[in-house]
């Protein structure tokens, strides 16, 4: 009996506020980098930027074709521009955008936080890559191509 209460869960280590803020200081400076450059130079005009190996290889567009182009027109203003160069980009940015804030809202609170995106969204938001990728490829829906 002894022997099982020896084998409790051990301790969760906790980081050290100084690390934290280390991490979140080098994380925040890296988007604002990418930010800064991705404002500065449009994706349509400058070379330097991934290419998508899926339409190279198939010529069909795959759930992030177009995503480089809609953080740009976002930068810049244009909403409506963002969404049509890939519109499940822009509503997935805006749905993290409002996740980050309510897990603020609660750390703020004091309330308990779980992860930043549970499992339990991660076959839904699949399913909706799929169903869009799908959608984008068909003549009907070419509204949703970049």
């Amino acid at each position: 009996m002894s022997q099982a209460k020896s084998q409790a869960v051990p301790p969760k280590i906790s980081l050290f506020s100084g690390l934290k803020f280390f991490t979140g200081a080098i994380l925040g400076a890296a988007i604002l980098g990418a930010g800064a450059v991705m404002y500065f130079f449009n994706p349509s005009t400058h070379g330097f930027y991934p290419v998508c190996e899926f339409h190279q290889l198939t010529g069909l567009n795959c759930p992030g074709c177009g995503g480089t182009r809609a953080v740009y027109q976002l930068l810049h203003g244009h909403l409506l521009r963002a969404l049509q160069d890939n519109a499940l980009a822009v509503l997935f940015l805006a749905g993290l955008a409002g996740r980050a804030a309510w897990l603020e809202t609660q750390k703020l609170r004091r309330r308990p936080v779980g992860s930043f995106l549970p499992p339990k969204f991660l076959w839904p938001l699949l399913i909706v890559a799929v169903v869009f990728t799908v959608l984008r490829n068909l003549p009907a829906f070419s509204f949703l191509s970049p």
